[in-house]
């Protein structure tokens, strides 16, 4: 703690030594032990033996086994089994689902396709037919006032 060349002497202090102070032993005091009848007294069993000896003696019960712990209804597996089959069949569900919706949007689409290819054609149908078998529309050309000169007209 301290260098050796520090002239410094650590100071002396008076030490105090503590004698333990034995107690004495504890002597249990011994209560005198007095018969103690039982509550019930157990039933004398007579057993008659094949060769006609009789044997008596007291019921002796036997022995009983720990409870087993409750074991549940249904194993773990059996439940995880089932749950993961259920989720398999919503996924398959679902996917039926999806695939019967995308079937039926692309009909409708199709149809809408087709009923404007039948509606556009039926207007260009009319425009075209409707031109020739009425003479009342295009365009009126005055032959007397115009002189046609190869392909041009002049007034």
């Amino acid at each position: 703690m301290y260098p050796e060349h520090t002239p410094h002497v650590p100071a002396q202090r008076a030490v105090e030594v503590h004698q333990p102070t034995p107690y004495p032993p504890v002597v249990p005091v011994s209560a005198p032990v007095a018969p103690v009848q039982p509550n019930a007294v157990p039933a004398v069993a007579s057993i008659v033996l094949p060769d006609g000896r009789i044997v008596t003696g007291y019921a002796i019960n036997p022995a009983q086994p720990e409870p087993v712990a409750a074991k549940p209804a249904v194993s773990r597996t059996a439940v995880n089994v089932a749950v993961g089959g259920a989720g398999f069949l919503a996924v398959c569900g679902g996917l039926v689902l999806l695939t019967s919706f995308i079937a039926a949007l692309t009909a409708f689409i199709t149809q809408l396709i087709t009923l404007a290819a039948v509606i556009f054609g039926g207007w260009i149908a009319v425009q075209i037919l409707g031109t020739r078998g009425h003479q009342g529309g295009g365009t009126t050309v005055n032959i007397r006032k115009a002189v046609i000169k190869r392909n041009h007209f002049r007034s």
